[in-house]
C-alpha cells in the first residue's frame, strides 16, 4: 500500500477527495477517473513537475481542455501503467521458463537412467541367457524406452505451450510499449518518446561527429480556431498537421507531438540548409491547403505554422538544444508568423 493510499483511507481522506473534486469543478475539469488521478496528485503536491505544469496553465488563463487533460495524464501517468504491465508480463515469462527448466532437469535425470538401462541391457544380451531372461531384458528395455518417449512428448508439449505464451506476451508488451510512447490524438510519438530519442540522437551525433537538427513548429492562432469552431475541429487541425509533418519527414526522422499545438521533428544527419528547406516545404504545403470542417463542410480559413530550427552545437545540453529551437520558433512568431527561423537567421534576436 502506498503512502497516498494510507492517507486516503485515513480520517482526512474524505476531505482530500472533496477538495480535489472542488478544485476540478473550480477549473472546469470533468470528473473522469483519469482527471481525478491527475488532480488528486496535484492536491497532494507529491509531483513537483505536475504541479508546476498545472499552476502554469492556471496562470496562463488558457483553461483545461480535454486535449490538455489527456496530454498531462499521458505524460505523468500512462508510463506507470505500462511499467506495471511489463512487470507482470516478466513474472509470467519467468514462471513459464521455470517450468521448462524443471522439465529439462527431469529429462537430464531420466536420460541418465535410460542410458544406464541401455548399458545394462547391452551387457546382459552379450551373455548366454535363457529365452525367459532375454524376454525380461527386452521388456525392461521397452518399458524404459516408452517412459523416456512419454517424458520427451511432455517436454515438447510444455515447450510449445511456453513458446506460444512468450510470443503472446511479446506482442502484448510491444503494444504496451507503443501505447506508452504514442500520442493518442495524432498517432505521433509523444513527449516521452521525443525526450528519449533526442538524448539518443544527441549522443550519436557527438560520437559519430554527424549533424543533428531539431525542428519545432506551432500552429498560428490555434486558440482562435478552438474558440471559433470548438475543440473537435481543433483536433482535426492537429491531426492534419501531424499528417503533413510525417509526409515531409525522412524515415529516420522522429516526428512528435511536443505539447498542445506544438510539434517537434528530430532530424539526424541533416545539415541546417536541408533542414530549413524541408521546413519551408512543410510551411508552404500547410499554407496552401484549405481545410473544411468535417461535420458541416464549412471553410476553416487558412492554417499556417511558425517554425524554429536549431543545429546541435559543441557543448549543447539537451535542454539548451531545445531552448534554442524554441527561441527560433518564437522569433518566427514575433516577426509575423507563418515563417521559418533558424539559429543562423540574422533576425532571430529582433524584439
Amino acid at each position: 500500500m502506498t503512502d497516498q493510499d494510507v492517507l486516503m483511507q485515513g480520517p482526512g481522506g474524505a476531505t482530500v477527495a472533496q477538495e480535489t473534486l472542488d478544485l476540478m469543478r473550480l477549473h472546469g475539469v470533468s470528473a473522469t477517473s483519469a482527471n481525478y488521478e491527475v488532480w488528486l496528485s496535484y492536491r497532494l503536491g507529491r509531483n513537483v513537475a505536475l504541479r508546476e505544469m498545472i499552476d502554469g496553465r492556471i496562470a496562463s488563463g488558457e483553461g483545461f481542455t480535454a486535449e490538455f487533460n489527456n496530454e498531462i495524464y499521458d505524460r505523468f501517468f500512462t508510463g506507470m501503467g505500462a511499467s506495471a504491465q511489463i512487470v507482470l508480463a516478466g513474472e509470467k515469462i519467468a514462471r513459464d521458463l521455470s517450468q521448462v527448466l524443471d522439465f529439462l532437469k527431469q529429462t537430464e535425470a531420466k536420460s541418465g537412467d535410460y542410458g544406464r538401462t541401455l548399458e545394462s541391457a547391452a551387457t546382459d544380451l552379450t551373455r548366454a541367457l535363457a529365452p525367459e531372461q532375454i524376454r525380461q531384458v527386452v521388456a525392461s528395455l521397452a518399458a524404459a524406452t516408452l517412459d523416456m518417449a512419454n517424458h520427451n512428448q511432455n517436454l515438447t508439449t510444455q515447450l510449445q505451450r511456453s513458446t506460444k505464451e512468450i510470443d503472446t506476451l511479446r506482442t502484448s508488451l510491444e503494444s504496451v510499449r507503443v501505447e506508452s510512447l504514442t500520442d493518442s490524438l495524432t498517432g505521433l510519438a509523444n513527449r516521452r518518446m521525443f525526450d528519449e530519442t533526442l538524448r539518443m540522437r544527441l549522443e550519436e551525433a557527438r560520437t559519430q561527429r554527424t549533424e543533428l537538427c531539431l525542428l519545432l513548429c506551432d500552429i498560428d492562432h490555434f486558440k482562435r480556431f478552438n474558440d471559433t469552431w470548438g475543440h473537435h475541429t481543433g483536433d482535426q487541425i492537429l491531426r492534419f498537421l501531424a499528417s503533413a509533418l510525417q509526409a515531409h519527414a525522412r524515415p529516420d526522422f522522429l516526428v512528435a507531438r511536443y505539447g498542445g499545438e506544438e510539434f517537434a521533428v528530430v532530424m539526424p544527419r541533416v545539415s541546417p540548409r536541408v533542414a530549413a528547406q524541408t521546413a519551408e516545404a512543410l510551411r508552404a504545403a500547410i499554407q496552401a491547403k484549405r481545410l473544411r470542417r468535417r461535420s458541416t463542410n464549412e471553410d476553416l480559413g487558412q492554417v499556417t505554422v511558425s517554425v524554429g530550427i536549431a543545429r546541435l552545437q559543441s557543448g549543447d545540453t539537451t535542454q539548451g538544444f531545445v531552448e534554442r529551437a524554441d527561441a527560433c520558433l518564437y522569433a518566427s512568431k514575433r516577426n509575423g508568423r507563418n515563417q521559418v527561423t533558424t539559429d543562423a537567421t540574422p533576425v532571430l534576436y529582433v524584439a
